[in-house]
């Protein structure tokens, strides 16, 4: 069963070293997270799995990586200089500052539950505002960006001429993006920093309805595919007032976490605003020359924009389940072996001498292809339940036997079956057992 409350999951994640709060020895900084050796081993997995999908096993879509501060221009081009806002009201009461549409009841502060204190609702941009250069207050203003994709906007003439695409096609882009959220909240589902899998995909602009339905169906699968059951997904259309500036239709994938339905992706209708917008702006020509039918025309866009952080997240809620092995409780992550911080955990029966050096052979052997654990400490019972705990797939235990047999024993973290294997059909066996 997946976790049913957010505790499960925050509580496993610092016990194991997914995820700690930002600067803890200092008190914290709010709504800030660091990524320890299994949880940034899991986040690099969920975008390598994005990037997998979106651009390796296609033709049609080519990765890019922008940069992340963009000079107002860009910004006063893309709209988010007038229209990147969010409603903000405070408590006259207890001061603190709430989003007004987040509100259950816009009469009642949720902190105090004082009624009819909140000021006047007023715009606040989200974005991070800095200075560019040597001389404090003498510098360029510039923006870290809140969004990933202007800069496939910016680079579309660019892209279009090294690589040689034609409409339709796409251009991904995984990175850091920046919101001056103000109420972040539910562990790394909302926070100021984060990380986005935005991808642009162009196309001629009659076509735009129909690789919109494509890439919502697209969009969807990869959650179920690697491992989110179908019934804590959903895809929810927006209404046409919660519609972005530039968007003629949005549609959210949301996962039900324990605090209720949430986005993990939004697949928009950006028709041909952004390239307009910076063709106007730049004075430089954003369009596409189709020689087979002697036309030029600006593509629309349909753009998938998923946030990975937020995503490993569903994927952990997802993954957790508690069962019993031999009478005795475990806690289990049964994430996808490609979400897996670690594929394999090597583990020697003993600490031995006579044990380590085959047992050191085999890790260097199997650490060639994937990300292993080598872990020798306490007893054997102990540290399967060790590596269910993180989510590892498969333990190779190496016994006083594999010194005689050359063999090893492959145990499965879901059915807890044990099978004895040649230590040189042992690659090839975690292989087909992954599945790559």
């Amino acid at each position: 069963m997946p976790a049913t409350e957010l505790d499960q999951i925050v509580n496993l994640c610092k016990r194991r070293g997914f995820v700690y709060p930002s600067a803890e020895i200092y008190g914290g900084f709010r709504s800030s997270y660091d990524y320890g050796p299994l949880g940034s081993l899991m986040l690099r997995n969920v975008k390598d799995a994005w990037v997998r999908s979106m651009v390796q096993q296609r033709d049609d879509v080519v990765l890019i990586d922008a940069s992340v501060l963009s000079p107002p221009q860009v910004w006063e081009a893309s709209g988010h200089l007038a229209n990147f806002t969010d409603p903000l009201v405070d408590c006259t009461k207890c001061k603190q500052r709430f989003r007004e549409d987040h509100l259950t009841d816009p009469n009642v502060c949720p902190n105090c539950a004082a009624t009819r204190s909140f000021t006047e609702a007023r715009a606040f941009n989200l974005m991070f505002k800095t200075q560019a250069g040597p001389v404090e207050g003498a510098g360029a203003d510039v923006y870290l960006r809140p969004e990933t994709a202007q800069g496939m906007f910016l680079n579309f003439a660019n892209v279009l001429q090294t690589s040689r695409k034609k409409p339709p096609f796409g251009i991904a882009q995984v990175g850091k993006s920046f919101r001056n959220e103000i109420t972040p909240g539910n562990f790394i589902f909302r926070t100021r920093e984060f990380e986005q899998m935005e991808m642009e995909f162009f196309v001629p602009p009659a076509d735009g309805p129909k690789w919109y339905e494509y890439w919502c169906d697209e969009r969807l699968n990869w959650y179920i595919n690697l491992g989110i059951p179908a019934d804590l997904l959903r895809m929810r259309a927006h209404d046409a007032d919660e519609l972005s500036h530039y968007s003629t239709g949005t549609s959210d994938i949301e996962f039900k976490f324990p605090w209720g339905w949430g986005e993990l992706e939004g697949v928009a209708q950006r028709t041909d605003y952004d390239l307009k917008q910076h063709a106007q702006h730049s004075g430089q020509k954003l369009d596409y020359f189709d020689q087979a039918t002697n036309e030029r025309y600006v593509p629309f866009v349909i753009e998938p924009a998923a946030g990975a952080t937020r995503t490993m997240a569903a994927f952990l809620l997802a993954a957790y389940d508690e069962d019993e092995v031999g009478g005795e409780a475990r806690t289990i992550l049964r994430l996808h072996p490609r979400l897996a911080p670690y594929k394999v955990a090597v583990l020697p029966l003993s600490k031995k001498d006579t044990l380590s050096p085959l047992a050191r052979q085999v890790f260097q052997t199997l650490s060639e292809r994937y990300m292993v654990d080598y872990d020798d400490t306490q007893s054997i019972g102990r540290r399967y339940r060790r590596q269910d705990e993180v989510g590892t797939p498969l333990c190779v235990t190496v016994d006083f036997d594999s010194l005689e047999d050359d063999a090893v024993t492959i145990r499965d973290r879901d059915t807890t079956e044990q099978v004895r294997v040649p230590i040189s059909a042992l690659l090839g066996e975690i292989s087909a057992r992954l599945g790559f």
